[in-house]
């Protein structure tokens, strides 16, 4: 004889029986498995998604920014006059047009998105002695703070990554050859 619950009575004795004599039915059943592990890989999916496109940002932003800045250096070495360091003269006034050309493509579009900043441009003077044909040669240098903000970067808390924003400084060189 059948085991009674005296509080349930008979008809719930047989549905807890009727679900244990069902459920290896159920472990057995491969219904819904390809939805599960479908589950169960999109986080890893979309971690390498996130991770890839930030990478692609970041890498096109530091390069583009390497692009404006020696652009920048190229121009700088060109409009200052060569005699710049017998004048005494100095470069700081070019500030702002060397941000602008860093920034900026020629149509006068800005190449990056929003969170990929140029935080700042300067430009310093170097006179370096030594034996050339003039007793001294203009180094003209152009520097870039480059701040790179991830927008997807709460991805990546899915397994466990803090994700910090990154600021670069991205410098370049030239003989300064004058007007």
């Amino acid at each position: 004889m059948r085991w009674r619950n005296p509080r349930y009575g008979r008809a719930r004795c047989r549905a807890a029986g009727g679900m244990m004599r069902r459920l290896p039915r159920f472990w057995r059943a491969e219904d819904g498995a390809a939805l599960v592990e479908f589950a169960m890989l999109v986080p890893v999916a979309l971690v390498f998604v996130a991770f890839t496109f930030e990478a692609s940002r970041t890498f096109w932003g530091y390069q583009t920014t390497i692009t404006g800045v020696r652009d920048a250096t190229r121009y700088l070495s060109r409009v200052v006059p060569g005699d710049v360091c017998d004048s005494g003269g100095a470069v700081s006034g070019w500030n702002t047009k060397l941000t602008e050309i860093v920034r900026d493509t020629r149509s006068g579009d800005t190449l990056f998105p929003a969170s990929i900043r140029i935080v700042g441009v300067s430009a310093t003077l170097e006179c370096v002695a030594g034996d050339y044909r003039k007793a001294t040669v203009p180094v003209a240098a152009v520097t870039a703070t480059l701040a790179i903000d991830y927008p997807f970067k709460g991805i990546f808390r899915l397994v466990g990554v803090t994700l910090d924003d990154v600021t670069t400084v991205v410098r370049d060189q030239a003989r300064v050859l004058g007007t």
